[in-house]
């Protein structure tokens, strides 16, 4: 058994806790092949393997290809790229900076040779930041890079929210924008549960430590663990956006993006909710924000200025 013609092919690069497990995920959905790519020998190869192996137990019949060459990417309809390193202890800003973007730079020019009409999903960090990189190397349109964040802070705040109010995760619908960092904006006014609006069903303080354990969630995992960091949220965030493209489902979801001058800024890669469907970002919503919560957004997208033009400064 091979790659299927009739199948969407989804690759992923960076076969890590959070590239492997986004195969996984999708593997599991039993509607796309998937190529795993990494630059570690023998690593893409044997997750494939074992994920293949599982196919039997679990029901699936998709077909996992792991390989150390870009060529076998040709022809994805969307790649997920996670390569990177984390900040390690010592590291500065910068530092990652330079790396990831060098990473991020390599990974891109490999891929956009290959499977120049795909869609990228960018999940490495800074997340924001990486898109912009994404964007330049690859001479796509903003319509085919887009970045991971939205959802899974989104998730971590609908998580949050049913666990104060005990109640159904699956009632709860919040959105995050902003850049992926703890500037981010969990709005608590765009916010339900079950269509009631956050602020009739906690008081404002209650809502500003949800808001904050939102904005740290990522760091919250990080010191539970030590080592390492997410990867089952974000994965699942991931195979959220691509069922979106992919079955062309049209979900409002909070994704990064690059503006153009909606929200009041330009030439940015900031999480604002959007229309995915089949040919990726499909329609910018734009949402009728308070002063405050414009200046929040405002201020999120500097914060996210400020790591690209470091990003500049480093060539």
């Amino acid at each position: 058994m091979a790659l299927m013609e009739n199948r969407p092919k989804v690759t992923v690069v960076g076969t890590g806790m959070v590239g492997g497990t986004v195969a996984q995920l999708m593997a599991q959905r039993d509607y796309v092949d998937i190529v795993m790519i990494d630059i570690v020998e023998g690593l893409p190869q044997g997750k494939a393997l074992d994920l293949r192996e599982t196919g039997p137990v679990m029901g699936y019949d998709t077909y996992l290809l792991g390989s150390n060459d870009y060529a076998d990417a040709a022809g994805s309809d969307i790649v997920v790229i996670t390569s990177g390193i984390p900040r390690k202890p010592g590291m500065s800003r910068d530092d990652l900076l330079k790396v990831n973007k060098g990473i991020l730079t390599s990974v891109t020019s490999e891929i956009a040779k290959v499977a120049p009409n795909a869609i990228l999903i960018v999940v490495s960090n800074p997340l924001d930041a990486m898109c912009h990189v994404a964007l330049d190397v690859s001479g796509f349109p903003r319509e085919r890079v887009l970045g991971m964040a939205g959802v899974l802070d989104s998730a971590r705040f609908r998580s949050f929210i049913a666990e104060e109010l005990e109640v159904s995760v699956e009632d709860v619908s919040a959105f995050v924008l902003g850049g992926h960092g703890d500037t981010m904006v969990p709005l608590a006014r765009y916010s339900t549960v079950a269509g009631i609006p956050l602020p009739d069903l906690m008081d404002e303080e209650t809502i500003a430590c949800l808001q904050t354990r939102t904005a740290n969630g990522g760091a919250e995992v990080v010191a539970l663990l030590k080592t390492g960091s997410a990867y089952y949220a974000p994965a699942a965030s991931v195979c959220e956006m691509i069922d979106s493209i992919l079955l062309d489902k049209k979900r409002i979801l909070p994704v990064s993006v690059h503006l153009q001058g909606e929200y009041g800024v330009d030439n940015l890669y900031v999480g604002v909710p959007v229309k995915l469907g089949r040919s990726g970002l499909e329609k910018v919503i734009e949402i009728k924000l308070t002063d405050d919560e414009s200046a929040a957004l405002k201020k999120s997208a500097a914060a996210v200025q400020d790591l690209v033009d470091a990003m500049a400064n480093l060539e």
